[in-house]
């Protein structure tokens, strides 16, 4: 059932950087929100001062939304990551703030893996050291050192779902495949996993990365793991640009230890498409360098356009937090005839006791009600006749646990 929202849907703003598909602007504009767009990404003072009066952020990879930024989001209901990645928020702050961020972790999986077997094909044949020296006026008519990839083995360092896609791919390409992960995963296909990073340096003839950026990825693979692959063997990383020494990426190929290398993330990347590019990986020998583009495809980046947009009108229109990656999750079907109060809180002892005092000694009736918390947050819908909530409301926001509270309708 649709519900009419108490805040007038046309009075929502909703700011889209970066050049989100417009998939997601047409999508909150057909709801009734008020949409801007912007092309690029917005500096740190730019976002502070732009945000005061937003209620929906959308961004992809660039634009940072710091503590600062979020300081200053007073009416800020949430923010979406049209991306994989949510590195780029302050998680921790929007979270103590009352603001739930959703991203889209699978919506580009098959545009990076189709990338990731592409460049395996390209890099066991030389084809760009080939391409640049025909687009010279190089004739190189050569076969030394180029190969198939069937019966070739390649390592996947994380198995989650952009890794294991790339394993079903490899294998249809007649590849072995093995894999590591720090959690057990289910194997597809013939894929084998493996115990430790250094078995799959040590095994495979081409090493695909595919973790997320963490303290414990940070520079991951430095000079000692590519001394412990295979001479000759070939790196790929469209994860995180924090997951690979650069330096010591770049004097294993000079040494010949490494065989190439396929990058596509940087520890430091062009704010803009208008900036410069310095890499100690330029100009190297069977080296691809793509500025991160490993799901910008037209396919990838609409899927994440419904995905992300949806999520977050789904937030608007029921409350519902499912698949925000800083919040409780939790979501309650509508209940007809009812009026509906979002209460954010922080996690303490005696929050639900105090807000259920409250309701009782309104005497008003829940109707349905769920709650789910994280460390630091409590997540509370509740569903109310109609003739108290807004009682019940003003009397819970003057909690002084309560981050945030509102009727939604």
């Amino acid at each position: 059932m649709q519900q009419t929202t108490s805040f007038p849907k046309s009075e929502i703003k909703v700011l889209l950087l970066e050049n989100v598909h417009p998939v997601a602007a047409e999508a909150f504009a057909t709801d009734g929100f008020h949409v801007e767009t912007v092309k690029s990404a917005v500096p740190e003072a730019e976002l502070a001062e732009r945000i005061r009066d937003i209620h929906i952020l959308g961004i992809r990879s660039k634009t940072h939304v710091t503590p600062r930024v979020l300081d200053e989001a007073r009416r800020l209901l949430a923010v979406g990551c049209f991306c994989i990645g949510t590195n780029q928020v302050a998680l921790a702050h929007a979270n103590t703030r009352g603001v739930p961020v959703f991203n889209a972790p699978f919506s580009n999986t098959r545009s990076v893996a189709e990338l990731i077997l592409a460049e395996v094909v390209m890099l066991s044949r030389h084809l760009g050291d080939r391409s640049r020296e025909v687009h010279d006026g190089r004739w190189r008519k050569v076969a030394s050192g180029s190969h198939e990839v069937r019966g070739r083995t390649l390592g996947i360092v994380g198995y989650g779902h952009i890794g294991s896609q790339v394993g079903v791919l490899a294998e249809a390409f007649g590849m072995r495949v093995v894999f590591h992960d720090i959690v057990a995963k289910l194997p597809m296909g013939n894929n084998r996993p493996v115990g430790k990073l250094e078995d799959v340096l040590a095994a495979a003839d081409f090493v695909t990365l595919h973790v997320p950026e963490t303290p414990q990825t940070k520079n991951m693979i430095g000079a000692a793991e590519l001394a412990h692959m295979r001479p000759g063997a070939c790196l790929l990383n469209a994860s995180r640009g924090t997951v690979v020494d650069i330096a010591a990426l770049a004097a294993a190929i000079g040494t010949g230890h490494v065989g190439g290398a396929a990058v596509d993330v940087y520890p430091d990347e062009p704010e803009s498409n208008s900036d410069g590019f310095a890499s100690p990986l330029r100009g190297l020998r069977n080296v691809i360098l793509t500025p991160h583009i490993g799901g910008s495809t037209e396919e990838a980046q609409e899927a994440i356009g419904r995905e992300v947009s949806a999520a977050l009108i789904k937030l608007i229109n029921a409350g519902a937090t499912t698949g925000a990656v800083n919040f409780p999750q939790i979501e309650l079907p509508i209940t007809r005839g009812a009026h509906r109060i979002l209460n954010i809180h922080r996690n303490v002892p005696g929050v639900l006791r105090d807000i259920n005092k409250i309701v009782s000694d309104c005497n008003a009736n829940i109707r349905a009600q769920v709650l789910a918390t994280d460390p630091e947050i409590g997540y509370l819908i509740i569903d109310l006749d109609q003739d108290l909530s807004a009682d019940v409301k003003k009397a819970i926001a003057a909690l002084p646990t309560s981050i945030r509270t509102r009727i939604l309708f």
